[in-house]
């Protein structure tokens, strides 16, 4: 448990960082898979119960409720896990700032509403909208615990919490949906899980109110801090928002259904790898910012194992992800296997952004993540814009090529920060690359010329999908080997030591 006293220190002697780290990641590792795999289940499952339109609904409505969520939770919590001194007042601080604002946006939600209504051209959009407003407020309730656990390296949330939102969300909304409630399963869901996750972490974090003061002075200096992170992660929900409400206006409901689920199931495989290491990261980086060259080999550890997880399943993706979408979903779900296949560069861009952005965090700079923001606010909705006239496939790919430009610009303010040259960068990115442009490239040339998985039926097509899976990954290690012995020699050493 979490007390006042347990939460003044930001983590565990320097010399048994690398332990933590370790033990840090095997535990988000194991949360994470579960969570993933019961997000999957769940996603399969309505996907067969609702239809696009009733999934589109639900994202229409609930667009506004995820883009304010940012105020009431993400950034000051981020401040307060990198806090030195002051820790029981300024959780004090940000727990009634955020509980207050979350109130206020709540309200503010439940008002506005009916615009919603009009935008999509929906009234039920506008009834989604008002009723889930107040799941903003509930959310505000996890920030301080949730900050609490983190910057104490309590791992806790990535193995109980976050499976309980996960599994409170799937259980409740397939349940609902099962017995006709329609769009309304999911919002339940909605509340379930939300409701769910701050017993979890309040219960977990041992953390309680009243221990400290609120102290506007500390306010402020938190509010410094955090500013340049709110930026960043409000024009990240502008943009997820305005992809919303383009895919809905421009195209129809059953594609903001094919998108929503499109989208889900792209980022699986990338969210996974990211949170795994990017929870862990942060408090890692504040701890050995202040040490240039353990951080800077730190940070290209990190990037390396990051890319090398992140490259295969993104190349992999990009060649079986209609296919897999048809056989897992359906045939009425096929423009989110569409989606999937285009957004492959995105997780590429994702794995870049997490690493340099939490290096900069780490070292003090959270301005510098401005850059990236204003990268990917600047050439997202336009590509979208420009793009969206060929469907789910414009857009997929409007969403890839604005992540590896906001990727690199985080690389390039990094590598200042960090100290990492031009060299180190090619020898970690460059090899892998080769090597999962050269599987893809066979895998889709089979797949589209000769097997045709996502043509036959599903127990047969599973089974081709996971021979071309098989042979991808072969053929990416073989290449990787060949033009770049030392990036494979971590991955056979770590494999010796099991």
């Amino acid at each position: 448990m979490i007390g006042e006293d347990s939460g003044s220190q930001p983590g565990p002697h320097p010399g048994g960082l690398l332990a933590v780290l370790k033990r840090g990641a095997a535990m988000s590792a194991a949360g994470v898979a579960s969570v993933q795999i019961i997000a999957l289940v769940q996603t399969l499952v309505l996907a067969h119960l609702l239809s696009p339109s009733e999934v589109g609904i639900f994202a229409a409505g609930t667009v506004l409720t995820t883009f304010v969520v940012v105020f009431s939770h993400s950034s000051l919590s981020h401040a307060l896990i990198q806090r030195r001194d002051d820790i029981a007042d300024a959780a004090e601080t940000v727990f009634w700032a955020t509980l207050v604002s979350g109130a206020l946006l709540a309200a503010l939600l439940l008002v506005t509403a009916p615009v919603l209504s009009t935008v999509f051209n929906n009234s039920q959009v506008g009834q989604v909208a008002a009723v889930s407003s107040g799941t903003v407020l509930l959310t505000s309730l996890m920030a301080v615990p949730d900050a609490m656990m983190q910057r104490a390296f309590q791992f806790k949330r990535r193995i109980i919490v976050d499976p309980v939102n996960a599994a409170s969300f799937a259980i409740v909304s397939i349940t609902l949906a099962a017995t006709g409630f329609g769009v309304w399963s999911m919002v339940a869901g909605y509340y379930a899980a939300v409701t769910l996750s701050a017993v979890a972490a309040w219960w977990l974090s041992g953390w309680r109110p009243l221990r400290g003061r609120f102290r506007f002075r500390l306010w402020r200096e938190l509010a410094v801090f955090a500013f340049p992170l709110l930026i960043e992660s409000t024009v990240d929900r502008a943009i997820e928002t305005a992809e919303v409400a383009l895919v809905g206006h421009r195209l129809q409901t059953s594609a903001l259904g094919n998108y929503r689920n499109g989208r889900r199931l792209a980022f699986l495989p990338v969210m996974a790898i990211v949170q795994i290491c990017s929870y862990v990261l942060f408090p890692a980086f504040s701890q050995i910012s202040g040490e240039p060259e353990r951080f800077r080999r730190g940070f290209l550890t990190a990037l390396r194992w990051m890319w090398l997880a992140i490259v295969p399943a993104s190349a992999l993706l990009a060649v079986i992800g209609e296919p897999v979408v048809v056989l897992l979903l359906g045939h009425q779900w096929r423009g989110a296997g569409v989606l999937v296949e285009a957004m492959a560069g995105v997780g590429l861009g994702f794995a870049l952004m997490s690493v340099c952005a939490e290096a900069l965090k780490g070292a003090g700079r959270p301005h510098l993540i401005n850059w990236m923001t204003g990268v990917g606010a600047v050439t997202a909705i336009p590509l979208i814009l420009l793009l969206i006239p060929h469907g789910l496939l414009g857009v997929g790919l409007a969403l890839s090529m604005s992540a590896a430009l906001t990727g690199l610009t985080g690389l390039v303010l990094a590598r200042s920060v960090v100290g990492v040259s031009r060299s180190e960068l090619t020898r970690c990115l460059i090899p892998p690359l080769l090597a999962g442009l050269c599987a893809a490239v066979v895998v889709g040339l089979l797949e589209h010329g000769v097997l045709h998985a996502g043509d036959q039926g599903v127990a047969p097509g599973l089974g081709l999908v996971a021979l071309e899976t098989i042979g991808f990954l072969g053929i990416f290690v073989l290449v990787l080997q060949v033009i770049s012995p030392t990036t494979t020699a971590p991955l056979w050493s770590a494999l010796r030591r099991r």
